[in-house]
């Protein structure tokens, strides 16, 4: 199976469990691996045969905005679920960094798996 990638994507959010979160936007950056097939698109030079990776970009961002999860595990579960619903994604890998989280780190986060390939 083929892959779409979206690399270093940034989002704003509000998103943290200590109070002084709570009434912040933080910066969380994704990446994001998409099974798709990609050879129908290729043969036929045809965007709305694959994955559109700016109206994937655009949805992550929209979710961001409306997001308030106390947990990065949440809001990727949240979003993984999302975006293969609403795209048709088959299998995705998420990598969710919450930059400046922790002293001395550059970034926390998680990385998760759905769906099948």
């Amino acid at each position: 199976m083929d892959r779409v990638l979206i690399e270093g994507l940034s989002v704003e959010t509000v998103i943290g469990v200590y109070d002084w979160e709570r009434s912040i936007r933080q910066r969380l950056v994704l990446d994001l691996e998409m099974a798709s097939d990609i050879r129908p698109a290729a043969a036929g030079d045809d965007l709305d045969k694959t994955l559109n990776y700016a109206a994937i970009s655009e949805r992550i961002g929209e979710f961001a905005e409306a997001s308030d999860f106390g947990l990065v595990e949440t809001f990727a579960e949240r979003l993984a679920a999302l975006l293969r619903e609403e795209f048709a994604i088959p299998w995705l890998r998420m990598t969710l960094r919450k930059p400046g989280a922790v002293a001395n780190a550059t970034a926390v986060g998680v990385c998760i798996e759905r769906g099948q390939r």
